[in-house]
């Protein structure tokens, strides 16, 4: 199913961390599991989804996004643990 979204990647807990936005989470997540997005996401190995947010369009995805990209990142750091404390994976979540 196709939606806009908003997503955080961690490299690990606390780790290197990542901002993106996609029409297709699932697959835009398992293209960086496989290693297939070239880039920094590949280069430090960060493929943990720990935070992602739905949106209605994708204007307001992109809007978002680039919000979050502008934040400190201890102001990320706190986005995720409001909504993930254990960083886990949430990527086995999207696949139901």
């Amino acid at each position: 199913m196709k939606q806009p979204a908003v997503y955080l990647l961690a490299s690990r807990y606390h780790g290197t961390l990542y901002v993106g936005v996609t029409s297709d989470l699932v697959q835009r997540i398992w293209q960086h599991r496989q290693g297939l997005a070239d880039g920094f996401t590949k280069q430090y190995g960060v493929h943990l989804l720990v935070w992602f947010e739905m949106h209605a369009t994708m204007l307001d995805a992109i809007a978002r996004e680039k919000r979050i990209k502008e934040w400190k990142r201890a102001w990320k750091v706190e986005l995720i643990e409001a909504a993930n404390p254990g960083w886990r994976d949430l990527y086995e979540t999207l696949l139901g």
